[in-house]
C-alpha cells in the first residue's frame, strides 16, 4: 500500500467501494501515506486506489487540501478543455473536456458531513480524483483513434521519463 500504482496496474482499474469503518488509525494511515505520495510527486490529488486501497478516500492539494471519503458529485456545470496528466500515467498528458464548477458531498475521515463548492483547477482536481475511484483513467477519455496512438506510445515506452506522450 505504500506505493504509487502506475498504468496498468489492476488497482486503477477497481471501482473502489465505500469506507464503512471510521477507525480513526486505520484512516489516518491510509491519509498519511497518501500525503506523502502527493508531496513525492507534487500532485495535486489522488485516490485511495492508487496506492491500493479500494476504497472512497481522494485528497485534493491545490489551493488548500480537502480530504473527502465517498464522495458525490451533487452538481457540476461549464466546460472547459484543459490539458490534464496523472501521476500513475507518467509523463502523459491529454486534453480533457471536464465542468468548469463542481458540488460535491462527502465526509471527512472523521465522518463529519461535508460540502465542497470548487471551480477551475479545484474543480477539475475533484472529477479527476472521482473518477479513479470509478476506475476511469484520462486515457478513457480520448477517442477512439486518440486512445490506439495512446496504447502505440505506451507499449513502445514512449511514456518514459524524458519522452513526454503529448495526446491531443
Amino acid at each position: 500500500m505504500n506505493r504509487l500504482r502506475i498504468y496498468p496496474d489492476p488497482a486503477l482499474r477497481t471501482n473502489a467501494k465505500r469506507v464503512e469503518d471510521f477507525d480513526t488509525r486505520r484512516l489516518d494511515y491510509i491519509i498519511g501515506m497518501m500525503e506523502k505520495i502527493i508531496k513525492e510527486h507534487k500532485a495535486a490529488g489522488l485516490a485511495a486506489n492508487q496506492i491500493g486501497v479500494i476504497e472512497q478516500i481522494i485528497i485534493i492539494s491545490v489551493e488548500e487540501e480537502i480530504i473527502l471519503i465517498n464522495p458525490e458529485i451533487i452538481e457540476y456545470k461549464g466546460k472547459e478543455t484543459k490539458e490534464e496528466g496523472c501521476i500513475s500515467l507518467p509523463e502523459t498528458d491529454v486534453e480533457i473536456e471536464r465542468s468548469t464548477f463542481v458540488v460535491v458531498k462527502g465526509v471527512d475521515e472523521r465522518g463529519e458531513r461535508k460540502i465542497i463548492e470548487a471551480n477551475d483547477l479545484v474543480a477539475r482536481a475533484l472529477l479527476h480524483e472521482i473518477d479513479h475511484l470509478n476506475g476511469v483513467l484520462i486515457i478513457d477519455k480520448l477517442s477512439p483513434i486518440k486512445r490506439v496512438q495512446f496504447d502505440m506510445q505506451w507499449k513502445r515506452g514512449e511514456n518514459e521519463k524524458g519522452n513526454s506522450s503529448r495526446v491531443f
